[in-house]
């Protein structure tokens, strides 16, 4: 085990030797390096522009792609796919058997591996979301092939997409949905892809790929991958359309189908953001919204070969509907929706459990982790109300969570006099017989754990914290 270790620890100290040894006429040059040399030639159009990438394999091969690869997916740290290798083995693994992985990726013998299938919950909770998990061999070389792909694609997608994208986010698209509903266009023509990823027809991505990469090898590579199976119960059943989520290839596999939409709905000088299959289009009256939904969506199921939700897909004022989380209202306010809300209650309910049977002190810690995150991604609304009143919830929580410790009369009573509350309303409160979350919000209680309590608790704040970032 311990040799194990110092071989995985040294692995990209052999990188190089191993590249050598497959490539004894190739320089040491990275895909970094070689890219920039090679780049003005790749950015050419049309057949010569495909022509100078019929040699694209050679650099996703190459000993610092596969190197940069191995580690970013060793960042990322996910589980093992079909095969039950993780990172740490496949490293070990890779010193032993790398050249002939890489002589099977070049002469195109490689064949995937099928993906285990993982189905999480909807961010809605209606239903769940199949992700299929590579193993991590292919998901290194599915990332040593988005390395060498992304440069070449990204340049040209619109800029009005905004995810998977390296310096984009969903901020920015956001505040570009803002401006627009400042501009008068306070319409959205929301449209939702059923099953997005479920229904990408590969025929026609294989086309739009090969317009501009001239590598038999490497598309035929790409084809595997999206017929890669899924191991179900033993059985491998075979994939005719669609693109698993959950593979480092997917994300840029999705734009580059969804940009021939966004170079159509330029072309027809509409204002609109599109962060992976969520795209808005922003116009000025409802009329107009309906007219753009109903050629759009001719336009989607009849060149694109995908399906639009029409039970989720609406066109209605910017207020009615939501995008990445938000609710652009009036005059492009932003503020948090509903559904958000609702969703980021549901994870404090079940952090703040009562009967989970952990110190509060752990419960705080857990609960910041999540409070911070939360508030780091909605920190653009408006409505600081919101936070003021989800503060106050969550104390509420934890009050009644603290009580609830104490488990008898006697022990609620100490605990309450502890903390500077008379004799008198402390053995009130405790006798009282109503129930934890009555009891929670009593005035002595809240005098009891006032905010000076919970900040030496160590609670992360909202309303405070959103001050401080707008500040």
């Amino acid at each position: 085990m311990e040799r194990q270790q110092q071989i995985a620890y040294q692995l990209d100290l052999i990188w190089e030797q191993d590249r050598r040894a497959i490539y004894p006429t190739q320089t040491s040059q990275g895909v970094s390096e070689g890219m920039r040399g090679e780049g003005s030639q790749v950015t050419g159009a049309g057949k010569q522009e495909r022509a100078l990438t019929e040699d694209l394999m050679r650099h996703v091969c190459s000993s610092d792609n596969i190197r940069k690869a191995y580690k970013r997916v060793k960042q990322n740290n996910g589980s093992a796919g079909v095969d039950s290798q993780g990172i740490k083995p496949f490293g070990v693994w890779y010193t032993l058997h790398g050249e002939n992985l890489r002589y099977s990726l070049l002469t195109g013998s490689y064949t995937p591996d099928a993906v285990r299938p993982v189905e999480i919950l909807k961010p809605d909770g209606k239903g769940t979301r199949q992700l299929g998990i590579p193993t991590v061999r292919d998901r290194v070389i599915q990332q040593a092939i988005y390395q060498v792909l992304n440069p070449l694609f990204d340049g040209e997608f619109s800029e009005s997409s905004y995810g998977f994208r390296e310096g984009r986010n969903a901020h920015q698209a956001v505040k570009k949905s803002s401006e627009y509903i400042k501009g008068g266009n306070c319409i959205v023509v929301d449209i939702d892809l059923e099953k997005f990823f479920d229904r990408v027809n590969h025929d026609r991505l294989m086309y739009r790929l090969s317009q501009k990469i001239g590598d038999k090898t490497l598309l035929r590579l790409i084809r595997k991958y999206l017929q890669s199976g899924i191991l179900m119960g033993g059985l491998i059943s075979q994939q005719t359309e669609g693109t698993p989520q959950g593979s480092p290839l997917s994300p840029l596999l999705s734009n580059i189908v969804l940009d021939e939409l966004d170079k159509e709905l330029e072309k027809r000088g509409h204002l609109f953001c599109r962060y992976a299959d969520d795209c808005n289009i922003y116009v000025k009256s409802q009329k107009a919204g309906e007219r753009v939904m109903d050629s759009i969506g001719k336009f989607i199921e009849g060149r694109l070969k995908l399906k639009i939700n029409r039970q989720k897909s609406k066109v209605v004022p910017s207020g009615e509907t939501k995008f990445l989380g938000y609710r652009l209202v009036k005059d492009g306010i932003l503020t948090i929706s509903p559904e958000n809300i609702k969703r980021f209650k549901d994870k404090v309910r079940k952090i703040t459990k009562r009967n989970r049977g952990v110190s509060l002190k752990m419960i705080v810690t857990e609960l910041n982790s999540v409070l911070r995150g939360w508030l780091q991604y909605f920190r653009l609304t408006r409505w600081r109300g919101n936070l003021v009143e989800l503060d106050q919830w969550i104390r509420r929580r934890l009050r009644c969570y603290r009580l609830k410790q104490c488990q008898n009369v006697y022990t609620i009573k100490l605990f309450l006099s502890k903390l500077g509350i008379n004799d008198r309303y402390a053995w009130l409160i405790a006798k009282s017989g109503k129930g934890w979350w009555r009891l929670s919000n009593l005035p002595p209680t809240n005098k009891a754990m006032n905010l000076n309590w919970f900040n030496d608790l160590g609670l992360f704040c909202l309303a405070l914290n959103y001050d401080k970032l707008k500040n």
